[in-house]
């Protein structure tokens, strides 16, 4: 079921385009049928407005342009109706400024929709996924693991002597840090991995498809990378990791996230600076 759920999400762009064309061609078909005395213009809205904010501009642009040009067409087809040749032209020019303009209205305000759902998501400092975004993203990619049978991994970092940082040169060398983390860990992950900033200096990653020997290889070079970059800027910080694999899926998202924790706060507790990793098996 959720195969076939994946294949139509796949193949909704070709079809609902294939749609509008067709409702297009249908709507120049009943101008030329019933002739000039009817407009059935606004009934173009209807594939512009869908294709615009399913599609993007660009198919709403074109679907426009397809529009004008079928009910032209029709105009043509009956050119004998209109007391100047240049008519049906002139018409179509304005109707198409119409429905361009209602293709960038609708275009803009689905940018900016999807600009606020973004920044809801992240976090503002970072631009790391958030507590509730990594929560929905990782419940996805956790159920699609669990349908096929791929391990996975997940990672909780905490900063070792954050505060010092901040105590002595202040939170906007501190914020800079945070920032350097995230930028470390995104350019030493893939881009199917989620990163996510838990609040604090926490972070979480979740290894997407990845067993415990990828794991341990991709926390090391991690903790070597951090550690290197850290002390090129002079921040005197360590990071304390716990990385849990699974090769089958728990209960909930929150319980691998909170094994991970676990594995985290033994190294706390053990002098801090290291990386516990734990291959469960539920």
């Amino acid at each position: 079921m959720q195969e076939q759920f994946d294949r139509l999400k796949r193949y909704k762009k070709p079809l609902l385009l294939i749609l509008s064309f067709a409702l297009v061609l249908l709507i120049g078909w009943l101008r030329f049928l019933t002739g000039p005395e009817f407009a059935f213009s606004f009934l173009y809205l209807v594939p512009i407005v869908i294709t615009s904010w399913m599609a993007g501009r660009q198919w709403g642009v074109l679907i426009s342009a397809v529009s004008a040009f079928s009910w032209l067409l029709a105009d043509i087809c009956m050119s004998d109706q209109f007391s100047q040749s240049y008519i049906p032209i002139v018409n179509e020019t304005f109707r198409l400024t119409v429905f361009l303009f209602i293709v960038f209205i609708i275009a803009r305000n689905k940018q900016i929709l999807e600009n606020q759902q973004e920044l809801a998501t992240l976090d503002p400092l970072t631009g790391a996924a958030n507590r509730r975004a990594f929560f929905n993203l990782a419940r996805t990619e956790i159920d699609r693991s669990r349908r096929y049978g791929h391990p996975f991994s997940v990672m909780v970092i905490d900063i070792d002597d954050f505060k010092q940082v901040n105590d002595t040169f202040g939170h906007h060398v501190g914020d800079r840090l945070l920032s350097t983390v995230v930028e470390t860990i995104k350019n030493h992950v893939r881009a199917i991995d989620i990163v996510a900033r838990f609040g604090g200096d926490e972070f979480v990653i979740l290894l997407v498809r990845t067993d415990e020997r990828s794991a341990s290889l991709v926390a090391r070079k991690l903790q070597t990378q951090l550690l290197n970059n850290m002390r090129g800027k002079g921040w005197t910080v360590t990071f304390s990791m716990g990385l849990a694999t699974y090769h089958s899926v728990p209960e909930s998202v929150d319980e691998t996230v909170r094994a991970a924790d676990q594995l985290m706060y033994q190294i706390k507790h053990n002098g801090k600076n290291g990386i516990k990793h734990a291959v469960l098996k539920m």
